[in-house]
């Protein structure tokens, strides 16, 4: 897959939605559109995903280029604050609650049936990340 999932960083507080995110990065050769694209969450490996909500408008993630899937609202300060955007760019999910609950949750980027990247929650793992 030309998708990967680098990182994927739970918050300290569960309301600071702005400080929760998933890093995807783009490892293949081409630019890629994620407008129309599905973020999904399953409990387990075995759970059916629910859908989190589609990027619409979407960006283009160019070859070796990194993006962070911000959780919150850049807008609610109640939320926490945003990563800085020096290096990589946010793009916020404006979601109500947070969405790596529990160990072995399984977050997914899906354009209509297929996967494009999938991750493990796995919090005392480097970077959040587990087999998937």
């Amino acid at each position: 897959m030309a998708l990967v999932f680098r990182a994927l960083h739970r918050p300290k507080d569960s309301d600071a939605l702005n400080e929760e995110w998933l890093l995807l990065e783009n490892t293949g050769p081409n630019p890629w559109n994620a407008h129309g694209c599905a973020v999904t969450v399953a409990k387990s490996a075995t759970d059916r995903p629910h859908p989190l909500g589609t990027l619409d408008p979407g960006f283009v993630l160019h070859a070796n280029e990194k993006i962070r899937l911000v959780t919150g609202s850049p807008a609610k300060k109640s939320q926490g604050t945003p990563p800085d955007e020096k290096e990589i760019k946010n793009y916020h999910l404006f979601l109500k609650e947070p969405v790596l609950g529990k160990p072995g949750t399984v977050v997914r980027v899906a354009l209509k049936q297929a996967e494009l990247a999938r991750a493990v929650f796995v919090p005392d793992a480097k970077d959040g990340l587990g087999e998937a």
